[in-house]
C-alpha cells in the first residue's frame, strides 16, 4: 500500500519504482481518503517510531497555522487525521513495515525486507 499524492513528484517516483519491480500496490490517495487516527497510530508503529513528526510535513503552511511546533503527540496525530495535507508522502506500507519514501528509493527497502 502506498499513501499517495499524484501531484507530488516523490510520490509518483516511489509508485513507479514499486510498479517497475512488479509489486502489487494498493494506491491510497490519502488526501481524498484520509487515514483515521487509529491508522496513523498503527503506521507510526510500523515506522518504528512514536514521534508523529517523522511522517509530518512540518514545512506545510497548515502546520504553522495550527501552531503545532510545540504540540504534544496526541495533538499532532489529531492534526494529521483532521488535516491529511500534514502527512508526509509517500508512505509505503507492506506487512509489518512502513517507510516514508523520501527519497523514493526507500520504497524498495520495504519490498526487499518482505
Amino acid at each position: 500500500m502506498i499513501w499517495h499524492n499524484p501531484r507530488c513528484s516523490k510520490s509518483r517516483a516511489a509508485l513507479a519504482l514499486l510498479t517497475e519491480r512488479g509489486a502489487d500496490v494498493e494506491e491510497v490517495r490519502y488526501l481524498d481518503s484520509p487515514p483515521s487516527r487509529d491508522e496513523i497510530v498503527r503506521v507510526l508503529g510500523l515506522l518504528g517510531t512514536d514521534d508523529p513528526r517523522v511522517m509530518m510535513r512540518t514545512g506545510e503552511p497548515r502546520y504553522a497555522e495550527l501552531g503545532l511546533a510545540a504540540a504534544d503527540r496526541a495533538t499532532l496525530i489529531d492534526a494529521m487525521a483532521a488535516n491529511p495535507i500534514l502527512i508526509e508522502r509517500p508512505v509505503v506500507i507492506r506487512g509489518d513495515r512502513a517507510v516514508v519514501a523520501r527519497p523514493p528509493e526507500l520504497a524498495v527497502d520495504v519490498l526487499e525486507a518482505s
